[in-house]
């Protein structure tokens, strides 16, 4: 290994709740012992998001604001980070330059290209917005824009084959320009509980014998969190004594709560609100929810299965990769509420099966979502691109 570092200049919009803060400072941290050296440039949260900053702190991480990069299309804010991280580039003279998330990858790539640097350039697509978020002009816009930065990009990275198949049909690059790199996550740390699932659910005011269904996110459209409370609904039709546990907070919180008064679930759902901490809550679970409309690599349903509970989710991005139909879990297609229904049910009634479902999702993650793992194939993938430079 040579002695000088290995410079990389690593960029992501913002350090919300989510996989990608999670994975951007993992790899900060654990490549330092690689040989890197590693600027981690972070955008500010949107209105009403929360700060995963501390995971990155925890580890010494230190983070460099740049105010300006955010989650929404500014074209003056836009211009100004991407004038700002042209600076940075010149002045840092990375041998590597990262982005991750879509905004960071078009701020970063055209940063790069305004420098002139010869750095090599790295995107993660976490997942995409390129179809399901945005009305057909501008998501045909946006693909546009993807392509043309795709041409100046050495290696696009894609956390689950279903992500970099669905970048490949939507014509952003070949399919050999991709590489697949799941993200790593503590899971041990990140699901271990406190307290048994007895003394969790009388925390919560859980009655014994409830089949508890747990969600977390963020209460947005694209979590369809209307369908969650739909699907309870369905299920205490079925005959279960089901109710719904909410974790997390976002702007359709109030929406979420109107919904339940008015479907008659009020008293069968109860909202905890953001946590920095959600480990001990996945003990007081009978079985977890993802209902949501798209979804890169989703971390709370790694998390549910390490934590030995059975997801029921929506067929849609990065899911099948992290569940697996009929051994870990059961995915319905997306909207379809009647179907998830029917599948929460199913759990309700056979707890052998979710017995049997829980540990077998717990024996497939801990090693294929390891950090350690993911610390070896982004430093895999850094050197064998710096060697095809020499």
């Amino acid at each position: 290994m040579s002695s000088e570092p290995i410079r990389i200049l690593r960029v992501i919009a913002r350090l919300n709740m989510g996989g990608p803060a999670l994975h951007v400072a993992y790899l900060t941290d654990g490549l330092r012992e690689r040989g890197y050296e590693t600027t981690l440039v972070a955008g500010e949260l949107a209105h009403g998001e929360e700060s995963m900053a501390f995971v990155a702190e925890e580890r010494g991480v230190e983070v460099l604001p740049l105010p300006a990069l955010g989650r929404e299309i500014s074209p003056l804010r836009d211009a100004l980070a991407t004038i700002r991280l042209a600076r940075l580039v010149r002045e840092l003279r990375p041998d590597i330059i990262h982005t991750h998330t879509a905004k960071a990858g078009a701020v970063g790539r055209t940063a790069a290209l305004l420098a002139r640097s010869d750095a090599l350039v790295v995107h993660t697509f976490h997942g995409h917005v390129l179809r399901g978020y945005f009305r057909a002009p501008k998501a045909f816009a946006f693909r546009l824009l993807e392509r043309w930065l795709a041409r100046g990009t050495d290696a696009l990275v894609a956390v689950s084959p279903q992500v970099r198949d669905d970048l490949v049909s939507l014509g952003v690059a070949p399919r050999g320009k991709f590489a697949v790199v799941r993200l790593g996550i503590e899971l041990e740390r990140r699901v271990s509980s406190d307290g048994s699932r007895e003394d969790v659910r009388r925390l919560l005011g859980v009655p014994d014998g409830l089949f508890l269904v747990g969600w977390i996110g963020r209460m947005t459209e694209v979590k369809r969190t209307d369908d969650l409370l739909l699907a309870l609904q369905g299920l205490r039709g079925r005959g279960v004594d089901a109710g719904l546990c909410l974790v997390g907070d976002g702007p359709d919180r109030d929406e979420v709560e109107r919904r339940a008064h008015e479907l008659g679930l009020a008293r069968h759902c109860y909202y905890l609100g953001y946590q920095d901490a959600v480990s001990g809550w996945y003990a007081a679970f009978d079985a977890f929810v993802l209902p949501s409309a798209n979804e890169g690599t989703p971390v709370v349903a790694i998390e549910a299965l390490a934590a030995e509970r059975p997801v029921v989710a929506s067929r849609v991005g990065g899911v099948p990769d992290v569940v697996r139909d009929g051994e870990d879990g059961l995915l319905v297609p997306s909207g379809d509420v009647e179907a998830l229904a029917d599948r929460l049910a199913t759990l309700a009634g056979d707890e052998d099966l979710r017995r049997r479902m829980g540990a077998a999702g717990r024996d497939r993650v801990l090693g294929r979502y390891a950090v350690d793992r993911l610390i070896d194939d982004v430093d895999r993938l850094y050197r064998s691109l710096l060697e095809t430079r020499r």
